[in-house]
């Protein structure tokens, strides 16, 4: 078979990473991420499990060697397992790594599958240890299923990495204790400025925690040591000489960091983002469900290079503004 071209956009980055939604649907409802009354998409307008696996191929058959399946919350995707065995047959064929974003109140029956058919690593969402904190964030009641979560991860063997969103007067005075007890159990931990996607009901004003106040915070008590460590992702690693562990931050407010960008966003209702922080968008579905699907895709992924924007522009500057990007995070794909 002749090799298709690969994926390189306009300012000659090479895309090799895909983020793929299967699901706008979560069994939490984060404060920084949705609103409590979330309207979901209707399922004629999700891709099935046939086209998800169709559009992955595709992407892979253009030298996409990195799928994170995200959602919403993926896990609650009935059916999901059976793509990713799908998915699963591709590595070492094209793709080198599978893996996903969980918020892990499922993790616990899954887990072991997860590890059998070839995910190796997982990154969990979560923003304290404290279950009153959590309620109050999530408002839900799960802390418990996600820390069994966390315990199936790694007795089925995954490598866990902790994302956690900074939030002021929030989980601010938890981070050192998150840390310590991701970097206590081997876990690596990631730290992330919020991002203003979508209205919700609390102003992102009063979210916001910049990371480098956050980190000049913890090197009143820690050593922080840069390393040349890379994941494909937009983190800056350090590694903490006291607690041995990584420590990563993702700051797309007060550090800027596109200019490595290797990846694109594909929605559950089939429309590729080519930037996080930009609107513009491109209907994979119809390409899907049209008649020659295989060459109205190659047509619109090309197309996709050509409009991939340099880099997003987020700001949160003032109460009351309107969020950069209107589309809530659980409908692009964490």
């Amino acid at each position: 078979m002749m090799l298709k071209k690969p994926l390189i956009d306009s300012f000659n980055r090479t895309i090799s990473y895909l983020r793929l939604s299967v699901t706008d649907r979560c069994d939490l409802r984060c404060t920084y991420c949705m609103s409590e009354k979330m309207t979901f998409l209707p399922k004629r307008d999700v891709l099935s499990l046939e086209e998800l696996d169709q559009l992955a191929t595709a992407f892979i058959d253009r030298g996409v060697k990195k799928i994170r399946i995200s959602g919403g919350e993926p896990l609650v995707r009935r059916d999901l397992m059976s793509l990713l065995r799908r998915l699963s047959g591709r590595l070492g064929n094209g793709l080198e790594e599978l893996t996903l974003t969980t918020n892990a109140t499922q993790l616990s029956k899954y887990a072991k599958e997860l590890a059998e058919i070839g995910v190796k690593r997982i990154n969990i969402s979560l923003d304290t240890l404290n279950d009153q904190t959590f309620e109050m964030l999530t408002r839900r009641r799960k802390l418990s299923d996600v820390l069994k979560g966390v315990d199936a991860a790694q007795e089925a063997g995954l490598k866990l990495k902790i994302n956690t969103v900074a939030l002021k007067e929030t989980n601010e005075d938890e981070i050192p204790s998150l840390i310590s007890w991701a970097h206590g159990r081997g876990m690596d931990l990631t730290l992330i400025e919020v991002m203003p996607l979508g209205e919700v009901e609390e102003d992102r004003v009063d979210q916001y925690l910049p990371l480098t106040a956050v980190r000049d915070s913890l090197e009143q008590d820690w050593t922080l040591e840069p390393i040349d460590y890379q994941t494909g992702g937009p983190a800056r690693y350090v590694r903490i000489s006291e607690t041995g562990g990584i420590l990563g931050f993702i700051s797309p407010l007060t550090n800027n960091f596109c200019t490595g960008c290797n990846r694109v966003r594909v929605t559950c209702t089939g429309q590729i983002y080519m930037c996080l922080g930009h609107s513009d968008q491109l209907d994979l579905r119809a390409a899907l469900r049209g008649p020659e699907p295989a060459s109205a895709l190659d047509e619109l992924l090309d197309t996709a290079m050509l409009n991939k924007p340099e880099r997003h522009h987020f700001n949160i500057s003032s109460r009351g503004a309107a969020p950069s990007v209107s589309r809530h995070m659980s409908v692009t794909g964490g």
